[in-house]
């Protein structure tokens, strides 16, 4: 019993000093503190040296480690060689920044069909990987569920449907997909902007022809690799 009483006591008294102590921290400075030459500060020397010098005044009781204990641990904020690192919050650019910066858009000089010929050769052999080869005994449905989640950037596409009747026919090498729009880049050499919307769209390679509808396409392909889609019946224009 008596060994308990004497760790309450302890305890009392440390808990007593620690309250002292941050009353006299959050407290004012006495108008003459400066007076005191303990408590000036000296040149060339650091505010830490001021603030240890004011502590041992204030709180005598206090061993000259336990102060370096508050100034470095329980007080961070009074020590001058610790440095609170502010975590930076990493900022993507929005779309309207995008926009402004042009950085999806091609120069007139860039414009050329036969620049994107390699990428349209990248991109099917994507397709025979992601397909197995696009064997003919591979289930036809399988395919087409593997396209409906693929990547169509350097896919040529051919628009053979469309309510704007000069859609029809239009050919060339996707070079942007959107939510809503396919840019593609013809023959001709024109970078063209077609909508998704109220157009069909057909893909062939190596023989296998599939279509693309491109009202119940209007997803990013980032947000159509992860969805899941369900078997509905297509509705024609």
């Amino acid at each position: 019993m008596a060994a308990s009483s004497e760790i309450r006591s302890e305890c009392d008294l440390v808990l007593g000093v620690e309250v002292k102590v941050w009353r006299i921290i959050y407290s004012r400075i006495r108008p003459d503190a400066g007076d005191n030459l303990e408590l000036q500060l000296p040149e060339g020397k650091t505010s830490a040296k001021f603030v240890t010098s004011f502590l041992r005044s204030s709180v005598p009781q206090l061993r000259p480690e336990e102060v370096q204990n508050y100034l470095y641990k329980s007080l961070p904020l009074l020590c001058p060689t610790t440095k609170l690192k502010k975590k930076k919050k990493r900022k993507c650019l929005s779309a309207k920044e995008r926009r402004d910066l042009r950085i999806f858009e091609l120069k007139p000089e860039q414009q050329r069909y036969e620049l994107f010929l390699p990428l349209h050769e990248l991109w099917k052999q994507y397709i025979r990987d992601l397909c197995n080869g696009l064997k003919p005994q591979m289930s036809m449905n399988m395919i087409q569920t593997k396209l409906m989640k693929a990547d169509f950037h350097g896919a040529i596409v051919t628009v053979v449907k469309s309510k704007c009747p000069s859609n029809v026919g239009t050919t060339g090498i996707i070079l942007q997909e959107m939510k809503h729009i396919f840019k593609i880049i013809t023959v001709e050499n024109k970078l063209k902007v077609i909508p998704k919307q109220n157009n069909i769209f057909s893909v062939e390679i190596d023989g296998f022809i599939s279509y693309i509808y491109g009202n119940m396409f209007q997803l990013r392909s980032s947000e159509r690799s992860v969805k899941k889609f369900k078997g509905k019946g297509s509705i024609d224009l």
